[in-house]
């Protein structure tokens, strides 16, 4: 522990020697500057962990950089040389001397922190020889804080960043960034993107001094500060009466307060804006198109290097469900396809990884390769709002690598979600992958230790979108919890499952929701945020699921093909989602031979024995593991089982009673 709270992955407690001191006890450093921010916190953080896990106190001279010292050789080459890329590095072994090359800062800071990983994870540094350039250009966290300090969705306390509507910076505000540079994020989002009130806007003059010493902070762990966005600020900031992002006297305000930000705090990377979503203003208040408002902001952020990121999470949130044509999940596409290549090269256009709200299962959103000519970034939710709020243990790595690998057809080649938000499809630069996260001021910062690994993972995987889950959390086990084999193997035997489990007591086949109103934890089957008109699921006496195929809502036809003929057919629409797409009778037979009421019924049976079969395995770990990370997973299992267990009552009971139709086995349906 430092400053009381943890230091999650960069614990740097003792560690086995496994022959790593010597690469450690002398470093040259040969074509960086010294005294760059980044070069300096990098050089400080290999300090530190050498010490703290090995005793090593290593000395830095400037060398040569053909030194024939032992030990670890730090040299600039040039972009491209030895097929390095800016942020990527190499680290190879010979003859005793462990040489990291990069071209730049990023880069040299990266491989710093792949060395104490390696040390962390008892392996051998002599073993080492690998080339690392990132997957994505821009890496993101997004935080859903505000400046009260409470944090929307937020399940691990309150704000590190505000408290009564304060910038805070300490010691905690440093390990943040030194968590977030180590597995590669470069970029931070650190207000909510639902930004309500003007008096707390950070944009205003009154925030600008800590606005900019964050930013300088995060700087020296090559992060760009990102800001959320009021697309009404025009007028409850600024006092006019008007947001029309064609009107002049918009146009010239914005003009007025970005040259005032920009000015101030130089390290800003641009911003973030949700429009148009769930009552929040935007340019279709004016008759306007999203086009229209992101081009205004990006064309006057253009001059100071700044970015505009647009959330394309944008629907009619009092649409009516009783017309069975309206379908919330078309409307993503319907509002952005339209306007594709209309957006400016600044402009990043942010979307969902499904369309629908971060359900456990949904299919990929169409937008992921049906735009052709606009910057696109892929958004996940590691804050687990719809998968267990850090109670229930659900390790979402494994999901991600299903979106990241999901084939949009957009392209003959290099047309997965992972080529296109990389800028490999369409060749752009501005591009990468943002997760909401789950961090907040308790102790442990996530609320549940094992979540912390959806931190960890994500970063890894926009770093490396080729690593797998299990490669992971070989990662992550032995720097946060163990090196012990038995521990390892016994964490990866909860967690990697743990998806699929949570899915199992929750939502089948792909219908999602049914979870309690606004707080998003719990089990309420017909609970229906925005309408007292219908449901998600839209079951009846006879069977269940929305029909999405030509013949219902038509979204199936929103993919390419043969991605829209697939989910079109029931025949060969995948199971795991049948119900996202079609409206099926409670008897329709499955590949595993059961009827769809009674795949609920198994699959509801199953998670819990699931969770049970999970506590059993963290029983078995008392005594292995610190008693304090023990006594609080323990406790959160508890709470877990207790879910489980409604989840798998409520939805057995209410699809029992709407269909008439018995559990085969004769359990007992409440």
């Amino acid at each position: 522990m430092n400053g009381k709270w943890s230091q999650l992955w960069l614990k740097y407690d003792s560690k086995k020697e496994c022959g790593n001191a010597a690469f450690l006890q002398a470093v040259t450093i040969c074509g960086f500057d010294e005294n760059h921010a980044v070069v300096k916190n990098a050089i400080e953080e290999l300090k530190m962990g050498a010490q703290g896990m090995l005793g090593v106190a290593p000395s830095i001279s400037a060398g040569g950089c053909e030194s024939d010292k032992n030990g670890l050789a730090i040299v600039k080459v040039a972009k491209q040389e030895e097929n390095i890329l800016e942020e990527g590095y190499s680290l190879e072994a010979k003859d005793g001397t462990l040489t990291l090359k990069a071209c730049d800062e990023k880069g040299l800071l990266y491989g710093i922190f792949h060395v104490l990983r390696v040390v962390s994870m008892e392996k051998s540094l002599a073993e080492v020889n690998i080339l690392c350039n990132p997957s994505n250009p821009l890496r993101m966290y997004n935080h859903w804080d505000n400046m009260d300090g409470s944090i929307e969705r937020g399940y691990s306390g309150l704000s590190f960043f505000y408290e009564n509507n304060e910038i805070i910076i300490n010691e905690r505000t440093k390990d943040y960034a030194r968590l977030i540079a180590s597995v590669g994020i470069n970029g931070v989002v650190i207000n909510n993107v639902n930004v309500k009130q003007a008096a707390t806007y950070l944009i205003d003059k009154r925030y600008f001094q800590e606005v900019c010493r964050l930013a300088t902070l995060f700087a020296g762990y090559g992060i760009k500060l990102f800001l959320s966005l009021n697309y009404a600020a025009t007028i409850e900031l600024g006092g006019l009466d008007s947001a029309d992002p064609l009107e002049p006297k918009v146009i010239a305000w914005w003009q007025g307060k970005m040259k005032e930000v920009f000015e101030t705090i130089p390290n800003l990377g641009g911003f973030l804006v949700k429009a148009d979503s769930e009552g929040r203003p935007g340019p279709f208040t004016y008759g306007r198109t999203q086009a229209d408002g992101a081009n205004m902001l990006a064309d006057i952020v253009k001059p100071y290097g700044g970015i505009i990121i647009w959330r394309c999470f944008v629907y009619n949130c009092t649409q009516d469900w009783r017309d069975y044509k309206t379908d919330r999940a078309r409307a993503g596409y319907d509002n952005f396809i339209k306007m594709d290549g209309d957006y400016h090269e600044n402009v990043i256009l942010q979307i969902k990884n499904g369309p629908m709200d971060f359900q456990i299962r949904e299919p990929i959103s169409p937008l992921l390769g049906g735009l052709k000519k606009t910057n696109q970034m892929l958004e996940v939710q590691v804050a687990q709002e719809y998968t267990g709020h850090q109670i229930d243990v659900c390790y979402l790595i494994p999901m991600f690598k299903e979106i990241l690998n999901f084939k949009t057809y957009c392209k003959e080649t290099q047309d997965t979600v992972a080529d296109v938000i990389s800028g490999r499809t369409m060749g752009n630069k501005n591009a990468g992958i943002a997760a909401v996260i789950n961090t907040g001021n308790d102790l442990n910062w996530t609320g549940n230790e094992l979540a912390a690994a959806n931190l960890y993972g994500f970063a890894r995987l926009a770093y490396n979108t080729d690593l797998s889950a299990e490669e992971i959390l070989d990662e992550w086990i032995p720097q946060s919890i163990s090196t012990s084999s038995q521990v390892i193997e016994k964490i990866k035997r909860i967690l990697l499952p743990s998806r699929v489990v949570y899915e199992n007591y929750t939502s089948p086949l792909g219908i999602g929701w049914m979870v309690t109103p606004h707080e998003h934890y719990g089990c309420s089957v017909d609970g229906y945020e925005y309408s007292r008109w219908g449901t998600y699921h839209r079951a009846d006496h006879l069977g269940i699921g929305v029909d999405r195929s030509e013949n219902g809502t038509g979204y199936a036809l929103q993919y390419h093909e043969p991605n829209a003929s697939m989910y079109n057919h029931m025949e060969t629409c995948p199971e795991e989602l049948l119900l996202f797409f079609h409206h099926v009778p409670y008897t329709y037979v499955l590949k595993s031979n059961k009827t769809v009421i009674q795949h609920i019924y198994d699959s509801h049976f199953e998670g819990v024995e699931q969770v049970e079969e999970m506590i059993a395995t963290w029983e078995s770990l008392k005594g292995s593991i610190e008693d304090s990370v023990f006594e609080s997973v323990k406790a959160r299992f508890g709470r877990q089982l207790y879910n489980a267990k409604e989840w798998r009552d409520q939805v057995n009971s209410y699809f029992y009673r709407k269909s008439g139709i018995a559990d085969e086995k004769n359990r007992p349906i409440y």
